[in-house]
């Protein structure tokens, strides 16, 4: 099966991981297609942001990481489980990683009944799996219910960039995918990757949460180019 024609651009994705951020997305004149709503990393101003998160002018996808791929604050997967069932009513997307898909099976249901699509993620900060490997992930998100599998890895060397362009541009994943680099070759995979189909393209707010990721604050024609435009 081939995969879907994708849109006409990749969406823009706003990291919002700090109440710095928060209050940076709130002022922004041009605001980025969606925001992710880092929920492990807000959880001191998880009363503040439901209260307040009605004014951000993008839709939101949430998500509250595993600390095994990167989560903030060690939390618990009851704790997670219990946060984003709570901005459920209010997201557009819920990205869950791949590896709690089963047990937040139920949460996921429960996002499908209420409309909101399925994120499932896998984030590798140490190699870039095979494609063959990374094929197997992708059909395990899809039978979990995935709308969007999204994928980021260690991409530090031309041949670990060459095995996740290998999975972006295989016509055996009929599903969208967002891929994105980490490390040294991570801003310029986000790019060439946003042009090979890659569906969500993640940007900072600020300081950059991880190597190689882009900033929203960088100029109209750097975005441009991630907007592919």
């Amino acid at each position: 099966m081939r995969r879907p024609v994708k849109e006409a651009r990749p969406q823009l994705v706003g990291v919002i991981a700090s109440p710095a951020d928060f209050r940076f997305a709130v002022t922004m004149l041009e605001p980025p297609d969606l925001f992710e709503l880092r929920l492990d990393h807000l959880r001191g101003m998880i009363d503040q942001l439901e209260r307040k998160m009605s004014i951000l002018s993008s839709p939101v996808i949430i998500t509250a990481r595993d600390p095994r791929e990167g989560g903030a604050n060690n939390l618990s997967q009851k704790e997670r489980h219990d946060l984003l069932l709570r901005f459920l009513p209010r997201a557009k997307y819920v990205d869950v990683e791949l590896r709690s898909a089963r047990a937040f099976k139920s949460l996921l249901a429960h996002a499908r009944k209420q409309n909101v699509r399925r994120i499932l993620s896998l984030h590798d900060f140490k190699s870039t799996p095979s494609a063959r490997i990374l094929r197997a992930k992708a059909s395990l998100a899809k039978m979990h219910g995935a709308d969007i599998f999204k994928i980021a890895t260690r991409t530090d060397t031309p041949a670990q960039l060459t095995r996740l362009i290998d999975f972006v541009t295989d016509k055996g994943v009929d599903f969208p995918v967002s891929a994105m680099g980490i490390g040294k070759l991570g801003a310029l995979s986000r790019v060439i990757l946003a042009q090979l189909g890659s569906v969500l393209i993640y940007t900072s707010m600020g300081r950059p949460n991880v190597e190689g990721q882009l900033s929203i604050r960088q100029s109209p024609s750097a975005l441009s180019a991630l907007k592919i435009i």
